[in-house]
């Protein structure tokens, strides 16, 4: 609300600034205004003579703006252009690693979403890229617009600020950072992925890489003297390339175009948007906001919430060998701010669903690697568990068993969370199918005469049935 405030002030003082010169003009006819002694008051013109038929002796002072004019943008811009450079440069650099062969790019992928290149539930780094990761690689995309997190998140856009809608915001799959300045630390130094031994590690190699005469120009030519600060300079320019809006917020898909009213949706497209809407069908949009917002804004497809969905556990997953471990997202093990607050264990980000079609493995531990299937899970989840989870000697299902048993009271039971074993699904297979069908509208690139190739290569099946369960 502050900067729709200091919007309507701005406005006033120009309302203002306009009223000032229409009385002066007025008055220009009759006696000048004058201030409390006599003196021509501020903002007036002063004229000379005054009596019938005289004219006017001197032009009238140019009326000065009641605010001090805005620095000029250009400079603003052109270093803005300059990080974006130099940040793509970085993104892009394999030299940045301690194997010398992983980049940024290497796991986000650009063609995928800025997302994973493969259907592999975790990625391989460290010095000599034989160190598996934890976790399924996140999407970039959309990421810009995520709210710094908080336990106790009010969303006032939406006409509901009285309703706490609970763990909200950040980055990474706990929400554990705000900036993308903050998350680029994460896999550079991460000995499971980039595996630098420490900041000056970093600074070195881009002292070394052609690109250090970018830095000098933008930061001074005293920038590698001090690590710390040419460590913070590297990671402000990668967060300024991740919000660079071609890239990363461009809001170029068949959905946009459907809502610029530019493109029509296919009818089985329209079908799945309804399914995604309906809050007795696949209820998708409770969390996945499909709407424009309350000031007109385009959908990000996330409320950026935190939740439990309870997934199977993958056991593709080396760290999955060991039956101790389990990753608690909110409360552990990577995030230890809120270790001790059960009632958060098993919650992870809702990740936007835009380029959804170009990700080859879904939710945070990549157990499932197909989009129709993705969909399918919430539809039955609790109706047909046999389906997503393994089964024990006796023949019970070992369900949520990706949670210790202590922790699954805190599983979504919102709908289509809602049924048991003998309810029909949420969904039927035509309306998995039809929802798949409408997710890939999210894909951005679209023309209406040309399909993005991105999604022709990113062979999702949409008559799958749970042949991508890991």
């Amino acid at each position: 609300m502050k900067g729709v405030e200091g919007f309507v002030v701005l406005l006033l003082r120009i309302a203002g600034a306009l009223l000032s010169c229409a009385l002066a003009l007025v008055m220009a006819a009759g006696p000048a205004l004058s201030g409390p002694s006599g003196s021509p008051a501020p903002g007036s013109h002063l004229l000379t003579g005054g009596g019938a038929g005289s004219t006017a002796t001197e032009e009238p002072a140019e009326e000065p703006l009641p605010f001090d004019p805005a620095p000029p943008i250009g400079p603003a811009l052109a270093r803005v252009a300059a990080l974006t450079a130099l940040g793509r440069k970085l993104f892009n650099d394999p030299a940045l690693s301690a194997s010398g062969r992983m980049s940024c790019a290497s796991c986000h992928v650009p063609a995928h979403g800025f997302g994973p290149p493969d259907s592999a539930p975790v990625r391989r780094g460290g010095p000599d890229l034989d160190r598996p990761g934890t976790r399924a690689v996140p999407s970039l995309t959309y990421v810009q617009f995520a709210p710094f997190f908080d336990e106790h998140h009010y969303e006032e856009d939406e006409g509901d600020g009285g309703l706490d809608a609970g763990p909200t915001g950040g980055r990474t799959w706990d929400g554990r950072v705000n900036r993308a300045r903050d998350q680029a630390q994460i896999p550079l130094l991460s000995p499971h992925e980039m595996a630098n031994v420490d900041l000056e590690a970093v600074v070195a190699k881009a002292a070394a890489a052609d690109y250090a005469a970018d830095f000098r120009a933008l930061y001074g030519d005293t920038i590698f003297n001090d690590p710390a600060r040419a460590f913070a300079a590297l990671c402000e320019a990668l967060e300024v390339y991740q919000e660079y809006p071609p890239d990363f917020g461009a809001f170029t898909s068949k959905y946009d175009a459907f809502l610029r009213g530019l493109a029509p949706l296919s009818e089985q497209e329209r079908r799945g948007l309804a399914a995604f809407n309906d809050p007795d069908k696949g209820n998708c949009a409770h969390c996945h906001i499909s709407r424009l917002s309350a000031r007109g804004t385009l959908p990000l497809f996330t409320d950026f919430g935190l939740a439990a969905v309870g997934l199977p556990r993958n056991n593709a997953i080396p760290a999955n060998a060991d039956p101790t471990y389990f990753d608690l997202g909110l409360c552990g093990p990577l995030r230890q701010d809120f270790s001790d607050r059960k009632e958060y264990c098993g919650f992870f980000k809702t990740p936007s669903l835009r380029n959804v079609g170009l990700r080859p493995v879904f939710f945070h531990n990549g157990v499932i690697s197909n989009l129709r299937d993705a969909v399918a899970f919430y539809a039955d989840r609790d109706v047909n568990p046999r389906r997503w989870y393994p089964t024990n000697t006796d023949g019970t299902v070992r369900q949520f068993d990706d949670l210790p048993a202590e922790y699954h009271k805190n599983v979504n039971k919102e709908p289509p969370f809602n049924r048991g074993l003998g309810d029909a699904p949420a969904l039927t297979e035509q309306e998995i199918t039809d929802i798949a069908a409408f997710l890939m509208t999210l894909t951005d690139g679209f023309s209406p005469t040309h399909s993005p190739a991105a999604v022709k290569r990113s062979g999702v099946d949409l008559n799958s049935t749970n042949g991508g369960i890991k």
